[in-house]
Parts: C-alpha cells; structure tokens; sequence
C-alpha cells in the first residue's frame, strides 16, 4: 500500500501543480522555458512531424523509466502466475467454489503488480503533466490548425501515437 499512497500523493500534486498553471506564472514560465526551444522548434517546423517526433520521445522515456525502475524479473513471474491461474480458471468454469478461490488469488497479485510498477510513474508523471499543459497553451496561443486526419486534436493524436509507440517498445526493449 506504500507504493499506492505515494501515488496518490504524485497524482494529487500533479493536479494541484497543472491548476495552479495560470495562477502560479513561475510553473507556466518555467515549462515555457524549457519546451518553447525544443518541442516548440520541432512543431513549428512541422506539427505533425514534430508532434510525431515528440510523442515518440515522451514513450520512449516513460518505457525506458518503466523497464529500469521496476524489478523486471519478479514482474515477469508475477505475469507468469497470473497466466497460469486464468488458464486454471478455464479449466473450473463449472465449479463456482474453486473458480472463487482462483479470482481470490488473482485479487491478491493486483496489489503487487502495482507496487512493483507505480515507482516509475512517480518520477514521469509530473512532466506529463506539464508537458500536457504547455501542449495546450503552444496550440492555443499558436493558432496551429492542428487537425489529425482532419477532425482529431493534438491529444488524440498523442494518444494514439503513445499506445502504438508503447506497444512496440515494449515489445522491443522486452518490458514486463
């Protein structure tokens, strides 16, 4: 449960620091600082490129932090075990009682699991944030016609770009 309040409290101070975007004009500037000669080179040279490039860092990041700040090994075997009790799990379908005591021990890896892979969060999910808020004023305040296959927004397209550039990674770095 340690893992999961101190999520908590990254989450919480997260939303505490993006609402605090305008009022706060050290965290705008700051942010302005550091992604307006950067990110906001590349998207003012091409927004989709740009937008591409970006998004393909973001993930890369995140998964590189998710693949060197987690115990990969136990992760492995906890995925392992989970496998192993769904595949038990098909087996007693008509058996409600060993079925129950099945889902009761696939209950109890949840709380592991997410101890093992909140660490990296912790340290990523601050930037994103600011990141996400600079995002919003640079193609605000820009007036970039940002469209992706006409009709999709720049947070569209970063999510999409972000699960399928995730995907791939982890399957290519080999992240549990």
């Amino acid at each position: 449960m340690k893992g999961m309040t101190l999520m908590l409290i990254v989450m919480v101070l997260s939303f505490v620091i993006a609402g605090l975007w305008n009022s706060v004009p050290a965290i705008k500037n700051v942010a302005h600082f550091i992604l307006n000669p950067t990110a906001g080179v590349l998207l003012n040279l091409n927004p989709y490129l740009g937008m591409f490039v970006i998004v393909l860092l973001i993930t890369l990041i995140t998964t590189l932090a998710q693949k060197y700040g987690t115990d990969q090994e136990a992760l492995k075997r906890i995925k392992q075990e989970q496998k192993l009790l769904q595949e038990e799990s098909k087996k007693y379908k008509e058996h409600p009682e060993k079925l129950l005591e099945l889902q009761k021990k696939q209950l109890e890896i949840i709380p592991k699991t997410f101890d093992l892979t909140m660490k990296p969060l912790i340290y990523t999910f601050i930037p994103l944030i600011l990141f996400f808020r600079w995002f919003n004023d640079f193609f605000t305040t820009n007036l970039i016609n940002f469209k992706f296959f006409g009709f999709l927004s720049w947070f569209w397209f970063y999510l999409i770009f972000s699960i399928v550039f995730s995907s791939v990674l982890r399957k290519y770095l080999k992240v549990a």
